[in-house]
């Protein structure tokens, strides 16, 4: 039988005989039984993601490229995708989601500028109460957002009924809850509070060291800004612009709901696809709707792995 024990000792003193500790089985197991114990921990994550992202992706890349009929190679599921209604839903997708990416990330900025700078005795509560409601408010969406807009903005709304009575009708100046610039409006509830929380850590990265360090120097505000926080911040800043764009872009419920599918963007054709509305020998079709929405989708994360990369050179 193999003693799985072994005497303690350290350098330069001699352990008295009978002092033993527990040696682990593993040390002494094959080296493959070793190297699979060691990465035992992942083995869940690892299970999680093939079946969740792996599995589904390989479908939709297989798929988009198939004829549903005869499951032949054809690339006419791609040659319809980028054409007529569906290219006009992917560039519809993009133009919201960059009106839905610029100003919030603009405002939600400077909101978490404001946060970072207050000082004084109410300044820890103010930044906890901030950062519990974007919290709170980032992550509310889909169908409640839309009744909630709905409710408020709507044509015979409350607020703006209440808007009506001071004789401002904002549907009269050409405003639509139902449109472009109403769906934009919507999906600010929960931009902005996103960019808040995700920007919020690199302005805590500038270093105080930098702004004594220019002012020193003579260095105003306006020059510290123009030339060492804003070059180092400008990378987080695009990389938050990279999450808000992709965020925007994979909303399906809210715009659903707010337009019934009279703004054709891309995702909510893939829902009518998933939804069986679909002609007769384009079923996979909306795999290859998918698969334009995972191109852009792995642009976006590639830029942001760049950005964040730039500015982990300095924010550490």
């Amino acid at each position: 039988m193999t003693n799985t024990t072994d005497t303690v000792t350290t350098p330069g003193f001699r352990a008295s005989p009978g002092v033993r500790r527990f040696q682990s089985p593993l040390r002494t197991a094959p080296k493959p039984v070793r190297a699979i114990a060691r990465y035992a921990g992942a083995v869940p994550f690892l299970a999680y993601v093939a079946i969740f992202l792996l599995l589904p992706l390989v479908s939709i890349v297989v798929e988009a490229f198939q004829n549903p009929t005869t499951n032949a190679f054809t690339w006419s599921n791609v040659n319809i995708a980028t054409h007529g209604a569906y290219l006009k839903g992917f560039e519809q997708s993009l133009e919201l989601s960059l009106l839905a990416t610029v100003i919030p990330g603009v405002f939600g900025l400077l909101i978490a500028y404001a946060i970072f700078t207050a000082k004084g005795r109410g300044a820890a509560a103010l930044r906890q109460v901030v950062i519990t409601a974007s919290g709170v408010f980032a992550n509310f969406g889909g169908i409640p957002l839309a009744f909630l807009f709905i409710a408020s903005f709507g044509s015979s709304a409350l607020v703006t009924g209440w808007l009506n009575s001071i004789g401002l009708n904002i549907y009269n100046l050409g405003f639509s809850l139902y449109t472009m610039s109403g769906v934009a409006l919507v999906y600010m509830y929960f931009q902005i509070p996103l960019m808040v929380l995700i920007i919020l850590p690199a302005l805590e990265g500038l270093r105080p060291a930098w702004r004594e360090a220019a002012e020193n120097l003579g260095a105003g505000s306006r020059q510290y800004w123009r030339y060492v926080g804003g070059p180092v911040l400008l990378p987080s800043f695009m990389s938050c612009l990279m999450l808000l764009f992709g965020s925007a872009l994979a909303a399906y419920a809210t715009a659903e709901a707010l337009t019934s599918g009279t703004i054709p963007l891309t995702s909510i054709q893939i829902g009518s696809f998933l939804n069986g509305n679909v002609i007769a020998g384009q079923e996979n079709v909306g795999k290859a709707l998918s698969l334009g929405m995972v191109v852009i989708i792995a642009i976006l994360m590639t830029c942001y792995v760049l950005f964040q990369r730039r500015a982990s050179k300095w924010l550490r």
